[in-house]
């Protein structure tokens, strides 16, 4: 696993050019995705050897007919009625994973609730308040960006709420 600081990334990914022109601080980790693996978030969690309570999995749903991004611990699952509620919706669905791909910019297993093509509606799983520090993807599958969650619920005027189930 390798770590580069904010000043060691060059180029990077629409997530963290936005994360240095915002001024924050963050740290990327970067490891070798196995695309046989069977989740995303949990081989990011043992990859970087961080508690899968503390990776964030980033999801599109469709909320009353709007795409809302939900960011939720890896180690658990999305509770689509608590996510309508906390944007004031009655019902949310999974987002076609296309649509998902082409509205954000982001494959699928690479989606990062920063940098998006579009800005959505986002929710924050109120658990990351407990860490000092989360980690959620950086845009690619294989690389992940490590912040503080007040960090990441101001760049996208993220709602906190309990929308994980353990």
């Amino acid at each position: 696993m390798a770590k580069k600081s904010k000043k060691q990334q060059s180029g990077g990914t629409p997530a963290t050019v936005a994360l240095t022109a915002a001024g924050v601080a963050y740290t990327v980790h970067s490891y070798d995705h196995d695309p046989s693996h069977p989740s995303y978030g949990e081989e990011a969690a043992e990859a970087m050897g961080v508690s899968p309570d503390r990776v964030f999995k980033t999801l599109v749903a469709d909320v009353d007919g709007t795409l809302t991004v939900a960011v939720v611990p890896v180690s658990g699952s999305l509770d689509l009625k608590a996510l309508a509620a906390a944007v004031g919706g009655k019902r949310a669905t999974m987002a076609d994973p296309t649509l998902a791909e082409r509205t954000t910019g982001y494959v699928r297993g690479g989606i990062s609730p920063l940098g998006q093509r579009k800005r959505l509606p986002t929710v924050l799983d109120d658990s990351a308040a407990a860490h000092p520090t989360i980690c959620v993807s950086a845009g690619r599958r294989g690389l992940e960006v490590e912040l503080s969650p007040a960090d990441l619920a101001e760049l996208t005027a993220a709602v906190l709420a309990p929308v994980g189930r353990g």
